[in-house]
């Protein structure tokens, strides 16, 4: 196959240290293989052993030590602790030898210079991970902590993306892992890194998640979509109306006005009424269509009715936060929806460019937050099929 799918799983570690978005910016903005799925997970004790025992199995190049190694390491940070299981965060890219890629990006687990000062932070592990041996023996690991976990060989990321897409339809899209201290003042907050990050490989969508994380939130729940007309529709359906209502009288008192001035002629405010019902909707309701048409790529007018619930040809990714005053903690980093009018230091300012292409969207409300996620589906994720589709395609 020209292209084979792999994997990086980012460690409980490096997500409870908010390294997530760093981490994400390295693998996005350093190949050419492509981001096709995430999801947050949360193993069990069967997953873990199961994935350690294929760690142990399959040779993936490295010494003995090192499957060892890591095989130990996912039996005592990825399990279940306490009662509770830890998240991990699953990316899966796809693209011509992306194993190698990914490897090479993630770097190696035991560098050959293990002197601090020769470290240049050039791949993932030199950034956040470590690895520190025993003065005495420097063969003795006494503390490991690997940042991120990746198959070096395809044929062992073959066998390890097995043992996901078995274990993966029976889990939550989101991670239900935490007790608050006052669970009243508790929200969930949905984001769309919007389609416009996306269109080149950028480290934008691991600097916005970096930018959010901010907040003290937790990252619950993570998913690589294409919105559908039919979604974006209805996502964005509440939108216009009130594009219609703020829209229309606007544009059609700059046409009322062009025309006075070209043709040298006052017009009566039953000549405006009429560009309002006119001139002023049709102009509102095409600023609606490409909103739709941003968010999924095609415009509703111009997409067959059998095709509007197919995957759109955009992509985005949607990230659900937990934490005390959710929704206004994103919105506040976020920024207000024109990027001119937003202050230094906010998301929207920093990468937004106008009122629609504005990098991200974040809920406004708990209702708008628990609506959006069902218009998304959010407790759906393809992860899964995605690996389910390439096993079967390499028989």
């Amino acid at each position: 196959m020209d292209h084979t799918l792999s994997y990086v799983l980012v460690t409980p570690y490096t997500i409870a240290k908010s390294r997530t978005g760093g981490v994400l910016a390295r693998l996005l903005s350093r190949s050419d293989v492509e981001l096709v799925g995430a999801q947050m997970i949360a193993p069990d004790e069967k997953f873990v052993s199961d994935y350690a025992e294929v760690i142990r199995k399959y040779d993936d190049g490295d010494q003995q030590k090192t499957s060892e190694l890591l095989a130990s390491y996912v039996e005592k940070n990825l399990i279940p602790s306490q009662g509770r299981r830890h998240r991990s965060l699953l990316l899966i890219f796809r693209g011509e030898d992306a194993c190698r890629k990914l490897s090479e990006i993630c770097g190696p687990i035991i560098p050959e210079r293990k002197n601090l000062d020769l470290l240049t932070g050039e791949n993932i592990r030199d950034t956040y991970a470590d690895l520190i041996t025993s003065p005495k023996d420097p063969e003795e690991v006494t503390y490991f902590e690997p940042a991120v976990l990746t198959p070096r060989l395809q044929s062992t990321a073959d066998a390890h993306l097995a043992l996901f897409a078995a274990w993966l339809p029976n889990e939550e899209n989101l991670v239900h892992n935490m007790s608050y201290p006052h669970p009243d003042l508790v929200q969930r907050s949905l984001v769309i890194i919007k389609p416009d990050n996306w269109r080149y490989a950028s480290s934008k969508p691991g600097t916005i998640i970096d930018m959010f994380s901010r907040t003290g939130l937790r990252i619950v729940g993570v998913k690589v979509h294409r919105m559908s007309v039919a979604e974006a529709l209805d996502f964005y359906g509440q939108v216009k109306q009130i594009l219609k209502d703020k829209l229309s009288p606007v544009f059609a008192k700059k046409a009322k006005e062009h025309l006075e001035n070209t043709f040298d002629i006052h017009l009566s405010d039953t000549v405006l009424k009429v560009l309002t019902e006119s001139v002023g909707l049709e102009y509102a309701v095409d600023q609606f269509e490409q909103i739709v048409e941003f968010m999924s790529g095609v415009k509703p007018s111009q997409c067959p009715l059998e095709e509007l619930n197919h995957p759109g040809s955009v992509k985005c990714m949607i990230l659900i936060y937990e934490g005390e005053n959710a929704i206004q903690k994103i919105r506040d980093v976020l920024g207000p929806t024109d990027p001119l009018k937003a202050p230094g230091g906010t998301i929207r300012r920093e990468f937004g460019s106008n009122v629609m292409v504005n990098t991200a969207h974040a809920s406004d409300s708990t209702e708008s937050a628990e609506r959006e996620m069902k218009v998304v589906r959010i407790h759906d994720n393809r992860c899964s099929d995605i690996i389910k589709s390439y096993l079967l395609m390499t028989r």
